[in-house]
Protein backbone atom coordinates (compact mmCIF):
# COMPACT_ATOMS: atom_id res chain seq x y z
CA UNK A 1 0.00 0.00 0.00
CA UNK A 2 1.40 3.40 -1.05
CA UNK A 3 1.92 5.81 1.83
CA UNK A 4 -0.34 8.83 1.58
CA UNK A 5 1.11 12.31 1.86
CA UNK A 6 -0.08 14.12 4.95
CA UNK A 7 -1.23 17.70 4.48
CA UNK A 8 -1.97 20.59 6.80
CA UNK A 9 -4.00 23.64 5.84
CA UNK A 10 -3.14 26.90 7.59
CA UNK A 11 -5.94 29.43 7.19
CA UNK A 12 -9.45 27.97 7.00
CA UNK A 13 -11.29 30.82 5.31
CA UNK A 14 -13.21 31.10 2.07
CA UNK A 15 -10.40 30.14 -0.32
CA UNK A 16 -9.70 26.99 1.69
CA UNK A 17 -13.35 25.91 1.89
CA UNK A 18 -14.30 26.88 -1.66
CA UNK A 19 -11.16 25.84 -3.53
CA UNK A 20 -8.60 23.74 -1.67
CA UNK A 21 -10.70 21.43 0.50
CA UNK A 22 -12.92 20.16 -2.35
CA UNK A 23 -9.91 19.63 -4.63
CA UNK A 24 -7.73 17.93 -2.02
CA UNK A 25 -10.60 15.65 -0.98
CA UNK A 26 -10.46 14.05 -4.45
CA UNK A 27 -6.81 13.04 -4.20
CA UNK A 28 -6.34 9.42 -3.15
CA UNK A 29 -2.63 9.95 -2.48
CA UNK A 30 -3.17 12.66 0.14
CA UNK A 31 -5.00 13.06 3.42
CA UNK A 32 -5.67 16.25 5.35
CA UNK A 33 -4.55 15.64 8.93
CA UNK A 34 -4.27 19.16 10.38
CA UNK A 35 -6.23 22.39 10.14
CA UNK A 36 -5.18 25.71 11.64
CA UNK A 37 -6.90 29.07 11.99
CA UNK A 38 -6.76 31.92 14.49
CA UNK A 39 -10.53 31.42 14.75
CA UNK A 40 -10.39 27.91 16.15
CA UNK A 41 -14.01 27.20 15.30
CA UNK A 42 -13.14 27.41 11.61
CA UNK A 43 -10.31 24.91 12.01
CA UNK A 44 -12.53 22.54 13.96
CA UNK A 45 -15.28 22.79 11.36
CA UNK A 46 -12.80 22.08 8.57
CA UNK A 47 -11.35 19.10 10.40
CA UNK A 48 -14.78 17.63 11.01
CA UNK A 49 -15.87 18.03 7.39
CA UNK A 50 -12.69 17.37 5.41
CA UNK A 51 -10.17 15.81 7.75
CA UNK A 52 -8.88 12.26 7.85
CA UNK A 53 -9.71 10.12 10.86
CA UNK A 54 -8.03 11.70 13.86
CA UNK A 55 -7.41 15.03 12.14
CA UNK A 56 -6.37 17.79 14.52
CA UNK A 57 -7.28 21.47 14.71
CA UNK A 58 -4.89 24.22 15.82
CA UNK A 59 -4.82 27.91 16.71
CA UNK A 60 -1.05 28.46 16.30
CA UNK A 61 0.61 27.40 13.03
CA UNK A 62 3.88 26.81 14.91
CA UNK A 63 2.28 23.85 16.66
CA UNK A 64 1.33 22.39 13.28
CA UNK A 65 4.92 22.60 12.06
CA UNK A 66 6.16 20.55 15.03
CA UNK A 67 4.43 17.49 13.56
CA UNK A 68 7.22 15.71 11.67
CA UNK A 69 4.76 13.40 9.91
CA UNK A 70 3.25 16.25 7.87
CA UNK A 71 4.65 16.44 4.33
CA UNK A 72 3.04 19.50 2.80
CA UNK A 73 1.56 22.78 4.02
CA UNK A 74 -1.12 24.82 2.26
CA UNK A 75 -0.90 28.50 3.25
CA UNK A 76 -4.30 30.19 2.86
CA UNK A 77 -3.88 33.17 5.18
CA UNK A 78 -3.89 36.95 4.54
CA UNK A 79 -1.00 38.22 2.43
CA UNK A 80 1.02 39.67 5.30
CA UNK A 81 1.68 36.20 6.78
CA UNK A 82 2.43 34.27 3.58
CA UNK A 83 6.19 34.67 3.89
CA UNK A 84 6.42 34.07 7.63
CA UNK A 85 4.44 30.83 7.55
CA UNK A 86 5.87 29.54 4.26
CA UNK A 87 9.48 30.06 5.35
CA UNK A 88 8.88 28.44 8.74
CA UNK A 89 7.14 25.51 7.05
CA UNK A 90 9.99 24.88 4.62
CA UNK A 91 12.54 25.17 7.41
CA UNK A 92 10.58 22.52 9.33
CA UNK A 93 10.94 20.14 6.39
CA UNK A 94 7.63 20.62 4.60
CA UNK A 95 6.76 21.45 0.99
CA UNK A 96 4.58 24.55 0.58
CA UNK A 97 1.71 25.54 -1.67
CA UNK A 98 1.01 29.20 -0.88
CA UNK A 99 -2.04 31.09 -2.06
CA UNK A 100 -1.42 34.04 -4.35
CA UNK A 101 0.06 36.56 -4.30
CA UNK A 102 3.41 35.13 -3.29
CA UNK A 103 3.77 37.71 -0.51
CA UNK A 104 2.74 41.17 0.60
CA UNK A 105 5.89 42.68 -0.91
CA UNK A 106 8.90 41.75 -2.99
CA UNK A 107 11.34 41.48 -0.09
CA UNK A 108 9.15 38.87 1.60
CA UNK A 109 8.73 36.99 -1.68
CA UNK A 110 12.50 36.99 -2.18
CA UNK A 111 12.96 35.56 1.31
CA UNK A 112 10.52 32.75 0.44
CA UNK A 113 12.48 31.89 -2.69
CA UNK A 114 15.74 31.86 -0.75
CA UNK A 115 14.20 29.57 1.87
CA UNK A 116 13.11 27.12 -0.83
CA UNK A 117 16.62 27.04 -2.27
CA UNK A 118 18.22 26.75 1.16
CA UNK A 119 16.01 23.92 2.38
CA UNK A 120 15.50 22.06 -0.89
CA UNK A 121 11.75 22.01 -0.29
CA UNK A 122 9.29 22.59 -3.08
CA UNK A 123 7.41 25.88 -3.20
CA UNK A 124 4.61 26.90 -5.54
CA UNK A 125 2.09 29.73 -5.65
CA UNK A 126 -1.61 29.03 -6.27
CA UNK A 127 -2.25 30.79 -9.57
CA UNK A 128 -5.03 28.43 -10.60
CA UNK A 129 -5.95 30.30 -13.79
CA UNK A 130 -2.96 28.67 -15.46
CA UNK A 131 -4.86 25.40 -15.21
CA UNK A 132 -7.97 26.53 -17.10
CA UNK A 133 -8.58 24.74 -20.41
CA UNK A 134 -8.29 27.96 -22.43
CA UNK A 135 -5.07 28.93 -20.65
CA UNK A 136 -3.48 25.53 -21.22
CA UNK A 137 -4.47 25.52 -24.90
CA UNK A 138 -3.16 29.05 -25.43
CA UNK A 139 0.05 28.09 -23.64
CA UNK A 140 0.60 25.34 -26.22
CA UNK A 141 0.00 27.80 -29.05
CA UNK A 142 2.54 30.20 -27.57
CA UNK A 143 5.08 27.46 -26.83
CA UNK A 144 4.78 26.21 -30.42
CA UNK A 145 5.67 29.68 -31.66
CA UNK A 146 2.41 30.15 -33.54
CA UNK A 147 2.12 33.78 -32.41
CA UNK A 148 5.78 34.47 -33.11
CA UNK A 149 7.54 37.06 -30.94
CA UNK A 150 4.92 38.42 -28.52
CA UNK A 151 5.86 42.07 -28.14
CA UNK A 152 2.62 43.63 -26.83
CA UNK A 153 0.08 42.31 -24.36
CA UNK A 154 -2.70 43.36 -22.04
CA UNK A 155 -3.41 41.76 -18.66
CA UNK A 156 -7.10 42.20 -17.81
CA UNK A 157 -8.56 42.19 -14.29
CA UNK A 158 -11.53 44.56 -14.42
CA UNK A 159 -14.67 44.28 -12.31
CA UNK A 160 -17.37 46.92 -12.60
CA UNK A 161 -18.61 46.42 -9.03
CA UNK A 162 -17.04 43.42 -7.37
CA UNK A 163 -15.53 44.65 -4.12
CA UNK A 164 -14.96 41.78 -1.66
CA UNK A 165 -16.44 43.15 1.56
CA UNK A 166 -15.60 40.22 3.85
CA UNK A 167 -12.43 39.22 5.64
CA UNK A 168 -9.42 41.53 5.36
CA UNK A 169 -9.55 42.30 1.62
CA UNK A 170 -9.98 46.04 2.28
CA UNK A 171 -7.17 46.18 4.88
CA UNK A 172 -3.97 47.72 3.51
CA UNK A 173 -1.88 46.48 6.43
CA UNK A 174 -2.98 42.85 6.06
CA UNK A 175 -3.12 42.62 2.28
CA UNK A 176 -0.64 45.15 0.94
CA UNK A 177 -3.12 46.40 -1.65
CA UNK A 178 -6.48 45.92 -3.29
CA UNK A 179 -7.49 44.72 -6.77
CA UNK A 180 -3.97 45.04 -8.16
CA UNK A 181 -2.44 42.55 -5.74
CA UNK A 182 -5.63 40.46 -5.66
CA UNK A 183 -6.97 39.88 -9.18
CA UNK A 184 -4.38 41.92 -11.09
CA UNK A 185 -1.86 39.43 -9.81
CA UNK A 186 -3.67 36.60 -11.64
CA UNK A 187 -3.84 38.51 -14.92
CA UNK A 188 -0.18 39.52 -14.85
CA UNK A 189 0.97 36.01 -13.97
CA UNK A 190 -1.05 34.57 -16.85
CA UNK A 191 0.27 37.13 -19.33
CA UNK A 192 3.94 36.82 -18.43
CA UNK A 193 3.66 33.03 -18.63
CA UNK A 194 2.22 33.17 -22.15
CA UNK A 195 4.96 35.56 -23.23
CA UNK A 196 7.60 33.49 -21.42
CA UNK A 197 9.12 36.78 -20.36
CA UNK A 198 10.08 37.50 -16.75
CA UNK A 199 12.62 40.24 -17.31
CA UNK A 200 11.04 43.65 -16.56
CA UNK A 201 12.94 46.85 -17.31
CA UNK A 202 10.64 49.72 -16.32
CA UNK A 203 7.21 50.20 -14.74
CA UNK A 204 4.92 53.23 -14.66
CA UNK A 205 1.77 52.89 -12.58
CA UNK A 206 -1.23 54.65 -11.10
CA UNK A 207 -3.58 53.58 -8.30
CA UNK A 208 -6.87 55.25 -7.40
CA UNK A 209 -9.22 55.61 -4.44
CA UNK A 210 -12.15 57.18 -6.25
CA UNK A 211 -15.27 55.03 -5.96
CA UNK A 212 -14.15 53.59 -2.63
CA UNK A 213 -15.16 56.87 -0.97
CA UNK A 214 -18.83 56.47 -1.93
CA UNK A 215 -21.44 55.66 0.71
CA UNK A 216 -24.00 52.89 0.09
CA UNK A 217 -22.50 52.13 -3.29
CA UNK A 218 -23.91 49.42 -5.55
CA UNK A 219 -21.79 46.28 -5.25
CA UNK A 220 -22.18 42.58 -5.99
CA UNK A 221 -21.43 41.70 -2.35
CA UNK A 222 -23.25 44.63 -0.81
CA UNK A 223 -22.06 48.14 0.05
CA UNK A 224 -18.66 48.66 1.61
CA UNK A 225 -17.64 50.86 4.51
CA UNK A 226 -15.53 53.72 3.07
CA UNK A 227 -13.77 54.11 6.43
CA UNK A 228 -12.49 50.53 6.22
CA UNK A 229 -11.64 50.70 2.51
CA UNK A 230 -7.92 51.43 2.93
CA UNK A 231 -6.67 49.88 -0.33
CA UNK A 232 -7.02 51.16 -3.89
CA UNK A 233 -10.22 50.52 -5.86
CA UNK A 234 -8.38 50.40 -9.20
CA UNK A 235 -4.79 50.39 -10.45
CA UNK A 236 -3.06 50.37 -13.81
CA UNK A 237 0.45 49.66 -14.99
CA UNK A 238 2.56 50.19 -18.10
CA UNK A 239 5.37 47.65 -18.10
CA UNK A 240 8.30 47.46 -20.50
CA UNK A 241 10.51 44.38 -20.58
CA UNK A 242 14.23 44.23 -21.20
CA UNK A 243 13.67 43.04 -24.77
CA UNK A 244 11.30 45.94 -25.46
CA UNK A 245 8.06 43.98 -25.12
CA UNK A 246 5.28 45.97 -23.47
CA UNK A 247 2.46 44.92 -21.13
CA UNK A 248 -0.50 47.02 -20.00
CA UNK A 249 -2.03 45.79 -16.75
CA UNK A 250 -5.51 46.94 -15.76
CA UNK A 251 -7.20 46.05 -12.49
CA UNK A 252 -10.25 47.19 -10.57
CA UNK A 253 -12.84 46.08 -8.06
CA UNK A 254 -14.96 49.14 -8.81
CA UNK A 255 -14.81 51.04 -12.07
CA UNK A 256 -17.44 52.69 -14.26
CA UNK A 257 -16.72 50.46 -17.22
CA UNK A 258 -18.70 47.85 -19.13
CA UNK A 259 -15.50 46.39 -20.55
CA UNK A 260 -15.07 43.84 -17.78
CA UNK A 261 -12.63 40.95 -18.00
CA UNK A 262 -10.98 39.09 -15.15
CA UNK A 263 -7.89 36.87 -15.25
CA UNK A 264 -7.70 37.21 -19.03
CA UNK A 265 -4.96 38.18 -21.47
CA UNK A 266 -4.56 39.71 -24.91
CA UNK A 267 -1.41 38.85 -26.85
CA UNK A 268 0.03 40.41 -30.01
CA UNK A 269 2.90 38.70 -31.78
CA UNK A 270 4.74 38.90 -35.07
CA UNK A 271 2.93 35.86 -36.49
CA UNK A 272 -0.49 36.19 -34.87
CA UNK A 273 -2.52 37.34 -31.91
CA UNK A 274 -4.84 35.90 -29.28
CA UNK A 275 -7.34 37.11 -26.74
CA UNK A 276 -9.78 35.72 -24.20
CA UNK A 277 -12.57 38.26 -24.68
CA UNK A 278 -15.28 36.01 -26.12
CA UNK A 279 -13.86 32.57 -25.68
CA UNK A 280 -10.33 31.95 -26.91
CA UNK A 281 -9.79 33.79 -30.22
CA UNK A 282 -6.75 33.50 -32.47
CA UNK A 283 -6.09 35.96 -35.29
CA UNK A 284 -3.51 36.40 -37.99
CA UNK A 285 -3.07 36.35 -41.73
CA UNK A 286 -2.81 33.47 -44.15
CA UNK A 287 -2.37 33.45 -47.94
CA UNK A 288 -2.77 37.21 -48.09
CA UNK A 289 -5.96 37.30 -46.06
CA UNK A 290 -6.66 38.09 -42.43
CA UNK A 291 -8.40 35.44 -40.36
CA UNK A 292 -9.98 35.06 -36.94
CA UNK A 293 -10.71 31.73 -35.27
CA UNK A 294 -12.61 31.02 -32.06
CA UNK A 295 -11.44 27.88 -30.34
CA UNK A 296 -14.19 25.64 -28.94
CA UNK A 297 -12.97 24.80 -25.43
CA UNK A 298 -15.90 22.52 -24.57
CA UNK A 299 -15.01 18.89 -24.10
CA UNK A 300 -17.89 17.64 -26.18
CA UNK A 301 -19.92 15.13 -24.27
CA UNK A 302 -22.28 12.24 -24.65
CA UNK A 303 -25.95 12.58 -23.78
CA UNK A 304 -26.76 11.63 -20.18
CA UNK A 305 -23.07 11.32 -19.19
CA UNK A 306 -20.73 13.84 -17.61
CA UNK A 307 -17.32 14.56 -19.09
CA UNK A 308 -14.11 13.78 -17.25
CA UNK A 309 -12.35 17.15 -17.57
CA UNK A 310 -10.91 18.38 -14.29
CA UNK A 311 -11.65 21.81 -12.90
CA UNK A 312 -8.70 24.22 -12.74
CA UNK A 313 -8.53 23.81 -8.95
CA UNK A 314 -8.61 20.02 -9.21
CA UNK A 315 -5.88 20.00 -11.86
CA UNK A 316 -3.74 22.42 -9.87
CA UNK A 317 -4.03 20.20 -6.80
CA UNK A 318 -3.21 17.01 -8.69
CA UNK A 319 -0.24 18.43 -10.61
CA UNK A 320 1.20 19.91 -7.41
CA UNK A 321 0.89 16.54 -5.70
CA UNK A 322 2.53 14.83 -8.69
CA UNK A 323 5.53 17.13 -8.54
CA UNK A 324 6.07 16.19 -4.88
CA UNK A 325 5.60 12.45 -5.44
CA UNK A 326 7.80 12.37 -8.56
CA UNK A 327 10.28 15.09 -7.59
CA UNK A 328 9.58 17.34 -10.56
CA UNK A 329 9.22 21.11 -10.85
CA UNK A 330 5.83 22.71 -10.23
CA UNK A 331 4.09 24.47 -13.10
CA UNK A 332 4.14 27.76 -11.17
CA UNK A 333 7.73 28.30 -10.10
CA UNK A 334 8.59 30.62 -7.21
CA UNK A 335 11.11 32.50 -9.37
CA UNK A 336 8.25 33.46 -11.71
CA UNK A 337 5.85 34.40 -8.92
CA UNK A 338 8.57 36.61 -7.43
CA UNK A 339 8.74 38.67 -10.64
CA UNK A 340 4.96 39.13 -10.57
CA UNK A 341 5.21 40.50 -7.02
CA UNK A 342 8.15 42.74 -7.95
CA UNK A 343 6.14 44.30 -10.80
CA UNK A 344 3.05 44.80 -8.64
CA UNK A 345 5.16 46.51 -6.00
CA UNK A 346 6.73 48.74 -8.66
CA UNK A 347 3.26 49.84 -9.85
CA UNK A 348 2.34 50.83 -6.29
CA UNK A 349 5.66 52.63 -5.83
CA UNK A 350 5.30 54.46 -9.14
CA UNK A 351 1.81 55.59 -8.16
CA UNK A 352 3.07 56.90 -4.81
CA UNK A 353 6.09 58.70 -6.20
CA UNK A 354 4.80 59.76 -9.62
CA UNK A 355 7.98 58.34 -11.15
CA UNK A 356 8.86 55.42 -13.39
CA UNK A 357 10.48 52.52 -11.53
CA UNK A 358 13.49 50.90 -13.17
CA UNK A 359 14.76 47.39 -12.53
CA UNK A 360 18.46 46.61 -12.30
Amino acid sequence: MVKKLKAAIIGCGGIAFEKHFPALSKLNELEMVAFCDIIVDKAERAAAKHGAIGAKSYYDYREVLKDVTIDVIYVCTPNDSHAEISIAAMESGKHVMCEKPMAKNAAQAQAMLEAARRTGKKLSIAYQNNFRPDSRYLQQICDNGELGDIYFAKAHAIRRRGVPTWGVFLDQEKQGGGPLIDIGSHALDLTLRMMNNYAPKCVLGTAFNKLSRKENAANFWGPWDPEKFTVEDSAFGFITMQNGATVILESSWALNSLDTLEAKTTLCGTEGGADMRNGLRINGERLGRMYETTIDMSVGGVDFFEGSEESPSDLEARMWLDCILHDTEPLVKPEQALVVTQILEAIYESSRTGKAIYFD
